[in-house]
């Protein structure tokens, strides 16, 4: 609900009024939470992390502008979610996709062992700037749907078809396989479709080094991407946000009611952390 609203129902229910600007002044008092939650210290290293970012509209000088919100979630040690990062920019960028990172690892983080990204041009440079070692696993659904999007509407069930063994593949030798055969058959006609998976291929594929406990977790954004739909709940019934701020205080605020559900590790945690201290040995204890 805007002030406005919240104003009318008060005055509706009890009688009482009260104007759109002291239920903002009231609701500026947790400013300095969310400023304390921006800047709280990290644990040193989380072994799954995802980065996206979601778009929302704010008035700025009597005219409305877009705002990229960036968001972190993040696989804890416990094997718990948690959203560890939120930052407001005028645009998803690479560039300040490097200032995020840079304030993760001023805020206490060391290491990350897999990143889960877009396709983002730039983005996996920007991580390995500030974290060299770590993993990066493309989103393979993004780039499913980047490559639909340029395939002939007559051409793209059997495009899909043809696809679809390369990354539902049991292994990496079984995908570089189909990939050839999706390569053979369909490069004439679109080669820069074909070009996009060779040019990703080893981002695009890491998530094949796993069994499939750590690989339905890593192979998709879908996770930071399921969060931003539970934030879209709240924050829906806005048109445009009359500052950044108050977008920010909708999210933090949204955010901290969903992370309650969060209270249990993921599924299998257990053998999948196994297979992360085994294969991250020496970066990721699990105190076994």
């Amino acid at each position: 609900m805007s002030y406005r609203d919240i104003s009318a129902h008060i005055k509706e229910m009890y009688n009482e009024s009260i104007s759109a600007q002291t239920l903002s002044d009231i609701t500026d008092r947790i400013i300095p939470s969310v400023k304390s939650w921006q800047s709280r210290a990290l644990q040193a290293v989380y072994p799954i992390v995802w980065l996206d970012a979601m778009h929302y509209k704010v008035r700025e000088g009597g005219q409305v502008v877009s705002r990229a919100i960036y968001n972190v979630l993040a696989i804890n040690k416990e094997g718990k979610k948690e959203h560890i990062g939120v930052y407001v920019s005028e645009s998803e960028g690479a560039k300040f996709w490097l200032s995020v990172l840079t304030d993760l690892k001023n805020r206490g983080l060391e290491d990350i062992l897999i990143a889960c990204t877009d396709n983002l041009k730039g983005f996996s440079e920007s991580i390995h700037s500030v974290f060299p070692k770590t993993e990066i696993q493309k989103c393979v659904v993004h780039q499913i749907r980047n490559s639909i999007k340029y395939v002939a509407s007559k051409d793209q069930k059997a495009f899909i078809k043809d696809l679809k063994p390369v990354y539902q593949a049991v292994s990496l030798n079984e995908a570089e396989i189909k990939m050839l055969e999706l390569e053979e058959k369909w490069a004439k006609k679109y080669p820069l479709i074909i070009q996009s998976w060779q040019n990703n291929w080893e981002e695009l594929t890491a998530y094949f080094q796993y069994d499939q406990s750590i690989r339905k977790i890593i192979y998709t954004t879908n996770a930071v991407e399921g969060f931003h739909r539970q934030i879209r709940k709240v924050t829906k019934t806005k048109g445009a946000f009359p500052t950044d701020m108050s977008l920010l205080k909708l999210v933090y605020l949204a955010s901290e009611n969903i992370s309650k559900k969060w209270g249990h590790p993921i599924h299998n945690w257990g053998l999948a952390a196994q297979q992360l201290a085994i294969k991250f040995e020496g970066r990721f204890n699990i105190g076994l």
